[in-house]
């Protein structure tokens, strides 16, 4: 097996829409796909695929091991790229040792998963049985996990490919959950001497909620509502309010339209907290762009009540990190991620995201959103909980991946937990015992466009796990 087969795999991937919740393509690309190499291959009524290999003479009794990678992928693109995920296939270049899509995600969050699996299915190399598992809506809810129902695969031993360092081998993740936030308005008319204006913060990196909460970088949303917050005293009412995107993505873009009296004020003080903002986030977040002009009319502003509840509940809300590892150095225990408000007539709705690594902690965080906005008068309901995924060092395909890294690279690879979450613990719940390993090749900038794929770790990930299944035992 070579990588440039996997890459080749994965750039036909690329064509192919796969947003989370719209699968249908994909999955049925994946069928059509073992049909055509005479593979066995089912589908459950969710939409999870199953390609079995039987194993080669000679290796009947070793065990059987699953390959999973999910379906589908975050679909985030830039502010005014026009581009539609349901049916453009993705752009992307090869620059500088890296493959990447310049202006939207690039899918390799798991596109690369699936890619490895197929090929390791088209390899001519002896192996035991295999059976590859590609689930759907990983990243919205991992609903294709939480629907499998027991005896849809038969192995023990499962490999994860939803990893995002090369070098590094997974033994745990965070669990999550989603809190959901409604804010239900009357609108009257604005002032007679009221004007509106519209801000807007853009140009946020942006990221991963899990492997980049802890970074610092900025949160368009949270800084939008810091602003407006700061501005109450002017006697703002709020139009609306709209920024961030995916539940696991911090939100890169934010706008705001206001009912103000004194636009000259409002415009200068908005001057003001952008110059403290670029300076503030000069490191992480360079590219922060602020404007702020005269809006059309359209929806009537909110009460005056009601815009400083809605402010004051998103300011005070909590995103970032809560708690770091005790057991684990460096390690985000639990963090929460002030996702995204959209804003229509009659409603303000908040996305937010709570991880942690024990449930406990997770819950709390959720409950202390939930006070956040009830304190404010919101409808909250928290949603798409997943369990985490407890390390087990003595794990048998643990072992044999170390022993393959250093056999291979002649070096030792890292063993860690992860804060971002896999569908692992909810295989545990559906399937007990099972033995269970993450690794993959380097992705950098995942779930924000500029997404990219370190083509030179694709040699040590492909290398890597065809000699952990080739010589698996």
């Amino acid at each position: 097996m070579h990588s440039e087969h996997v890459l080749d795999i994965f750039k036909e991937i690329t064509r192919i829409p796969r947003e989370s919740g719209h699968e249908g393509p994909v999955t049925d690309w994946l069928c059509n796909w073992a049909k055509a190499r005479s593979l066995s291959c089912k589908r459950d009524a969710t939409g999870n695929v199953l390609i079995t290999r039987e194993a080669a003479p000679g290796k009947e009794n070793v065990p059987t091991i699953v390959l999973q990678a999910h379906q589908d992928m975050v679909c985030e693109k830039k502010a005014g790229f026009k581009f539609d995920f349901r049916k453009d296939p993705i752009p992307y270049v090869i620059k500088d040792g890296w493959m990447i899509a310049e202006n939207t995600t690039l899918g390799a969050d798991d596109g690369i998963g699936i890619a490895a699996a197929l090929a390791l299915l088209e390899d001519d190399a002896p192996t035991g049985r295999l059976e590859c598992l590609f689930t759907i809506s990983e990243e919205t809810g991992m609903d294709g996990a939480e629907a499998l129902e027991a005896g849809f695969f038969d192995g023990k031993t499962l490999i994860n490919l939803d990893s995002e360092d090369e070098g590094q081998l997974f033994i745990g993740c965070a669990g999550g959950l989603n809190t959901n936030i409604k804010f239900s308005v009357r609108r009257s008319a604005p002032e007679q001497n009221a004007k509106l204006l519209c801000c807007t913060i853009s140009g946020g990196i942006g990221g991963h909620s899990g492997d980049d909460i802890n970074k610092g970088r900025a949160n368009t949303v949270q800084l939008m509502a810091r602003f407006l917050y700061s501005q109450l005293g002017s006697g703002l009412r709020l139009v609306s309010i709209d920024g961030g995107g995916k539940p696991n993505a911090i939100a890169r873009d934010c706008s705001a339209v206001v009912s103000v009296c004194d636009t000259a004020s409002f415009k200068k003080a908005f001057k003001e907290f952008a110059a403290d903002i670029k300076e503030e986030f000069h490191v992480t977040d360079p590219g922060l762009e602020f404007a702020c002009a005269a809006a059309r009319g359209g929806l009537d502003p909110v009460s005056r009540p009601a815009s400083v509840r809605i402010i004051t509940s998103l300011f005070t809300s909590p995103h970032g990190v809560e708690a770091m590892s005790q057991d684990i150095p460096g390690l985000v225990q639990t963090s929460t991620n002030l996702a995204s408000v959209r804003t229509s007539k009659g409603v303000v709705e908040v996305v937010t995201s709570q991880r942690s690594s024990a449930t406990s902690e997770r819950r709390a965080m959720a409950a202390k959103v939930r006070a956040n906005f009830e304190a404010a008068g919101a409808k909250v309901r928290h949603m798409y909980e997943y369990p985490g995924w407890n390390p087990d060092v003595n794990s048998h395909i643990l072992a044999c991946t170390v022993a393959a890294y250093r056999k291979l690279f002649s070096t030792e690879p890292e063993v860690k937990a992860i804060h971002a979450g896999l569908e692992c613990g909810l295989f545990l719940q559906k399937f007990p015992g099972l033995d269970m390993i993450s690794f993959g090749p380097t992705l950098r900038g995942v779930h924000a466009p500029g997404e990219k794929l370190e083509l030179s770790s694709m040699d040590k990930f492909v290398a890597l796990l065809e000699e952990v299944v080739r010589n698996y035992e």
